[in-house]
C-alpha cells in the first residue's frame, strides 16, 4: 500500500509543477498585455505578444520497483512537464493617424523610422529609432523629442529651425523656410526587424546583424500616429488569460488538497 501511494503522491506533485508552469506563462501574458493597455493611446506604440511552447516530451521509467522487480526497469510512457514561455515579439503593424494640424507632429506612412540622437544618465550618445513623431521645438530652436532628445538629419546632425519663420515639411521629410531648403528628415527603414531591440516605450535599438535600407515611407505633417493597440481585442485576451489562471489555480488546489489527504489520512492504513 506504502508503494501504491508514494506513487500517487509522485502523480500529483507532477500535476503541481505542470499546473505551475501554466500559472508562469499566463503570468507572463498578463504582464504583456496591461503594458499594451497602459500604452493604447501612446503615440508610435506598437504592441507586442507572447509565445510559448511544451517541453519537450521525455520518457519516464520506473527504477528499483519492488513490485516490478528492484534490478528491473519498466517503462511508464511518454510524459510531457508543461508549458514554457517563448519568445516576446513587436507587431510593427502601422497605427492609425490622429490629425493636430500642428507642423511639427509627424507620422510615417509605409515602414520606416525617424533617427533620435538619445543621451542617457552618464551622458553618452547613442542614436535609436522611432515612429513617434510627436517632435517640438526646443528654446534654442532645435527639433527635439518629447524628452528633449534631438531628431537627425540626413547627415547625423541636430536639426536648428527659426521659430519666427514659417515652416513646411514635405512628404520626403525635407524641411522649408520661407521656401529655402533647411534640412531634411533622416527616415531609414531595416531589412529585419527581428535586429531591433526595444527601448523604452517607443524607441528601438538596432543589435548586431541589423542591416539599414531605405525607407520608402511618407512623412505627414500635422498628422500623429497612435498606437496600434487594439483596446477591444486586448480586454477579450485579459478575460481569456485571467481564466486560464484562475483554472490553473483551481488544478493546484486541487492536487494540493488531494496530496494533503494522501499524506494526513491514506498514509495511516
Amino acid at each position: 500500500m506504502q508503494g501504491g501511494c508514494l506513487r500517487k503522491g509522485y502523480r500529483m506533485l507532477k500535476g503541481l509543477y505542470i499546473a505551475h508552469t501554466g500559472l508562469i506563462n499566463e503570468q507572463n501574458r498578463m504582464d504583456i498585455l496591461t503594458n499594451n493597455l497602459a500604452n493604447a493611446s501612446t503615440v508610435g506604440y506598437k504592441k507586442e505578444g507572447s509565445t510559448s511552447q511544451s517541453f519537450d516530451d521525455i520518457l519516464t521509467v520506473k527504477i528499483k520497483d519492488k513490485s516490478v522487480g528492484e534490478r528491473n526497469v519498466q517503462r511508464t510512457g511518454i510524459n510531457n512537464p508543461g508549458v514554457k514561455i517563448g519568445e516576446n515579439y513587436v507587431d510593427y503593424t502601422q497605427g492609425s493617424f490622429r490629425v493636430t494640424d500642428n507642423t511639427f507632429d509627424l507620422a510615417l506612412g509605409g515602414e520606416g523610422f525617424f533617427a533620435i540622437e538619445c543621451t542617457n544618465k552618464n551622458q553618452e550618445t547613442s542614436t535609436l529609432y522611432t515612429r513617434a513623431g510627436q517632435f517640438t521645438l526646443n528654446k534654442e530652436g532645435y527639433l527635439v523629442t518629447q524628452d528633449g532628445d534631438y531628431v537627425l538629419d540626413e547627415q547625423n546632425r541636430h536639426i536648428q529651425i527659426d521659430p519666427l519663420q514659417d515652416t513646411k515639411i514635405d512628404k520626403d521629410g525635407t524641411i522649408y523656410q520661407n521656401g529655402t531648403r533647411l534640412a531634411k528628415l533622416q527616415v531609414i527603414d531595416f531589412e529585419n526587424y527581428d535586429y531591433l531591440q526595444r527601448t523604452g516605450e517607443t524607441l528601438f535599438k538596432p543589435l548586431e546583424g541589423a542591416q539599414i535600407i531605405r525607407s520608402q515611407a511618407t512623412v505627414n505633417s500635422g498628422y500623429l500616429e497612435m498606437s496600434n493597440v487594439q483596446t477591444v481585442s486586448e480586454m477579450v485576451n485579459l478575460i481569456s488569460i485571467t481564466r486560464a489562471y484562475e483554472s490553473n489555480q483551481k488544478i493546484m488546489q486541487t492536487y494540493d488538497e488531494s496530496l494533503g489527504i494522501a499524506v494526513s489520512q491514506l498514509g495511516k492504513i
